[in-house]
């Protein structure tokens, strides 16, 4: 199997059957609370979902709270930088909503939650194909600690598909599985 077939298998398995996907989200929502408080994480990369992540609104919000600080992509080109997260979002290329451009964070990242479609057996990123998220950490990767992929629905494809740009996490989660590179949990 290759990446793109994989890719389109587990579009689909998401798209499918899309009943149920608040308690579904809550589900991985809890577990990344739980991940957080205990790594005690301050400053945390987050995305703003499409319709087929993890809507981790509830979470921002939350973060937001207890004053964390909630980083979220601001595209630029191919790739992406990192701003604060604030209202008003507006929508941009692909349907991505994003912060309007502020001050670009290129501080330490505590932690980076990133959506993916699936993963294979290396932990390394299956997303939609473009390479922003490749591209970011490539320039990137040395200023955040750990890296948890989450999705909706467990995807993983037992072969190794992926090339040794993509990024690779320290963690999946989805609803009903935690998967961790590492024998000690983060």
């Amino acid at each position: 199997m290759d990446k793109k077939s994989f890719r389109k298998i587990c579009i689909d398995r998401l798209k499918k059957r899309q009943n149920n996907t608040y308690k579904l989200d809550k589900m991985v929502i809890n577990k990344l609370l739980y991940i957080i408080r205990r790594s005690k994480s301050k400053t945390i990369m987050l995305y703003i979902p499409l319709g087929i992540e993890v809507n981790i609104t509830s979470l921002i919000i939350q973060l937001r709270k207890e004053k964390k600080i909630v980083l979220v992509p601001f595209m630029e080109g191919e790739s992406f930088s990192l701003v604060k997260y604030r209202l008003p979002l507006n929508i941009k290329q692909f349907g991505v909503k994003e912060p309007s451009n502020s001050n670009k964070y290129n501080n330490k990242i505590d932690l980076a939650i990133v959506p993916v479609i699936g993963i294979d057996g290396t932990l390394r990123r299956v997303g939609f194909g473009k390479g922003f998220y490749d591209r970011f950490f490539e320039k990137n990767r040395k200023n955040i600690s750990k890296v948890l992929f989450v999705g909706r629905k467990r995807c993983i494809c037992s072969e190794i598909i992926t090339d040794d740009y993509d990024v690779k996490g320290d963690a999946y989660i989805t609803p009903q599985n935690s998967f961790f590179r590492n024998k000690s949990r983060i």
